[in-house]
């Protein structure tokens, strides 16, 4: 997690969880011996509109439809004026697409759902959470540190409750961790060595989101995040499928 200033904890191991077993959770004496577990969610966003193709793939589909022209049947003209003739009325729809560029893309308002539309988005808090350096806040995913929940992922959805009140408008992403980390006790850390295991959950059926208990949040792309976490790409690169 970092501050707004480059000053961080160190994260000295990565390791992957994959396949956990959904009614499986953490016992409160695991949690007493090795070290505190947080449910942390990676809330977000997915495209509105879709994704401009690459250049190159492109360039290939170009490419792919002249060969074709060349090869392609040649139907009589009366045939070919038929077809044309088919389907015509008086009616007539003008079609104009959204645009992709929105007022919050001009002026760069990381508060709005309503920006960045062709990309997902991700939703940072700032505020105070396990592991700051000095207890200051920092700029985090909402998480929760686990106590008594049934399952690690009950955990997680009181981590996002907290956050906006319920889950009306949050789909959960299965019943395990995409993924987890274990964060070592630094000199500047106020708290000893933990796990945090990361759940995935969607924005559905919305455009506007109530935050609450936070100083400040943010919806940002993957891209974006590096800006907050610039030492944690290897992690977000396998953790973090981007869409581009």
């Amino acid at each position: 997690m970092l501050p707004r200033s480059p000053a961080s904890p160190h994260l000295r191991r990565l390791r992957w969880a994959r396949g956990f077993s959904a009614t499986s959770s953490p016992s409160p004496s695991a949690s007493t011996v090795e070290g505190k577990i947080v449910a942390s969610v990676v809330f977000e966003r997915l495209p509105v509109v879709i994704p401009k193709i690459n250049p190159v793939v492109y360039a290939f589909q170009e490419f792919s439809f002249r060969w074709r022209q060349q090869y392609r049947r040649k139907y009589p003209d009366d045939v070919l004026g038929k077809a044309e003739a088919r389907g015509k009325g008086d009616y007539q729809i003008d079609y104009v697409p959204a645009p992709r560029i929105t007022e919050a893309d001009k002026i760069n308002d990381r508060k709005s759902l309503q920006r960045a539309l062709d990309n997902k988005l991700y939703l940072l808090l700032f505020g105070k959470t396990l592991g700051a350096p000095d207890g200051k806040p920092v700029w985090h995913f909402p998480e929760k540190v686990y106590e008594n929940e049934d399952t690690l992922r009950l955990c997680a959805e009181s981590a996002l409750k907290s956050v906006f009140g319920g889950l009306d408008n949050t789909y959960f992403v299965g019943n395990a961790p995409m993924a987890h980390m274990v964060a070592e006790q630094t000199e500047d850390a106020s708290v000893s060595s933990f796990k945090r295991f990361f759940f995935k959950s969607q924005v559905i059926g919305t455009t506007k989101l109530d935050i609450r208990k936070c100083e400040d949040h943010v919806w940002v792309t993957k891209d974006e995040l590096l800006e907050y976490f610039p030492e944690h790409k290897a992690l977000f690169d396998n953790m973090i499928i981007h869409i581009r």
